[in-house]
């Protein structure tokens, strides 16, 4: 159970590395005027979401290893799971704003990305608060 339950936590870790970092280039991307730049940050965005989605299978894989393989569970696995789905969303969701971005689309500014950006540092708060300390 450790070896599972330690990829589990490496997978975590680099999925939320992309969930921190995507969002920042959307920032960035929202304040450029450069073509150059654009299409740069445009394939850095590309990028890094073909590279997360691996990652978040393997740690949803592993999680769900522990919680089925293991029985690892209480009352505070239901808030939990409605973070990592919530999560699940804000990946998605991401996926659509980078595509938003390489057709052009995009009608928000840096400052809501600033905010969407966020995200993520509320959630991984709240999990680890739910696994470590299980207040349920």
């Amino acid at each position: 159970m450790l070896w599972v339950k330690a990829f589990h936590i490496i997978f975590v870790t680099s999925w939320f590395a992309g969930l921190f970092y995507l969002p920042r280039i959307f920032v960035n991307h929202a304040m450029e005027t450069n073509p150059a730049a654009i299409e740069r940050l445009t394939l850095m965005e590309q990028k890094l979401y073909r590279f997360m989605l691996p990652l978040a299978v393997l740690a949803l894989g592993f999680g769900l290893w522990l919680w089925l393989g293991y029985g690892i569970g209480g009352k505070w696995m239901h808030p939990k799971l409605t973070l990592v789905l919530g999560l699940i969303v804000y990946h998605w969701y991401c996926g659509k704003i980078m595509r938003d971005f390489k057709n052009g689309n995009n009608k928000r500014g840096h400052v809501w990305f600033r905010w969407f950006n966020e995200i993520p540092v509320i959630a991984l708060t709240a999990t680890v608060i739910l696994v470590v300390v299980k207040p349920f």
